[in-house]
């Protein structure tokens, strides 16, 4: 019988742990809808095509940054207490290696395997102390050591995502457009092609991810142009 290793198969599945994809995503969807219902709620208020864009410009630098520094703040907090209780289990194993391997045994037991294989494989597990402490912080924190997200991965995707979808609504502004309506247009398309792009990810159909979004950012936009055309009625 060959004894060399299985060669281990490649993982096809999705990166939802690395903290890129979400970041991304929502800054897009944040972007795109933030600066829609900026620009609609300015632009109902009936001022000039100058003060839309300059607002608009505004909403796309402040948000972005906004949600770097969110983003950033909260995955490092994230890794700061997952770290925290990586040391605290670090120091339960040296101090109390048999109670945390009995503790290990009964985890596994409670899943079904049989008493005597538990102990046997906690027992190979325990003869290494950078897989002991690997597989006790997998199990009783349900974190994995190798897939810690990073804050400055977060914080980028953000800011550039955010940014590109606040730029969207301002795309007819900056190519010389003085009236509201091409800006909606182009941040509904915008909503729904950022939709459907996310549906590749989860699975859902593109048309109803898009068309999920495009309802939830035109209800965003319709409020606040109501309250733009209110405010500059009465002003």
């Amino acid at each position: 019988m060959d004894d060399k290793p299985l060669a281990l198969t490649p993982d096809h599945h999705a990166d939802v742990a690395g903290g890129w994809l979400r970041a991304a995503v929502f800054g897009a969807m944040d972007g795109l809808v933030s600066n829609i219902a900026l620009i609609a709620g300015v632009g109902g208020g009936g001022v000039a095509a100058r003060t839309v864009l300059l607002t608009g410009a505004a909403g796309l630098i402040s948000g972005a940054i906004s949600m770097a520094l969110g983003e950033y703040t909260s995955v490092r907090t994230q890794n700061e207490q997952v770290g925290a209780e990586v040391a605290r289990e670090k120091q339960e194993l040296e101090r109390h290696p048999e109670a945390e391997a009995a503790e290990l045994v009964q985890r596994w037991v409670a899943r079904g395997l049989p008493p005597r294989l538990a102990e046997d494989v906690v027992a190979a597990i325990s003869r290494d102390p950078g897989e002991t402490l690997r597989v006790h912080v997998q199990e009783e924190l349900g974190v994995s050591l190798e897939e810690q997200p990073s804050p400055w991965v977060a914080a980028g995707s953000s800011f550039a995502c955010f940014a590109v979808g606040a730029l969207v609504p301002l795309l007819p502004y900056l190519l010389g457009s003085s009236v509201l309506w091409p800006a909606l247009v182009s941040g509904g398309v915008g909503l729904f092609a950022a939709g459907a792009l996310v549906a590749r990810f989860t699975g859902r159909a593109w048309w109803t991810s898009g068309l999920r979004q495009l309802i939830l950012g035109g209800l965003a936009a319709a409020v606040t142009y109501g309250i733009g055309s209110l405010i500059g009625s009465a002003v």
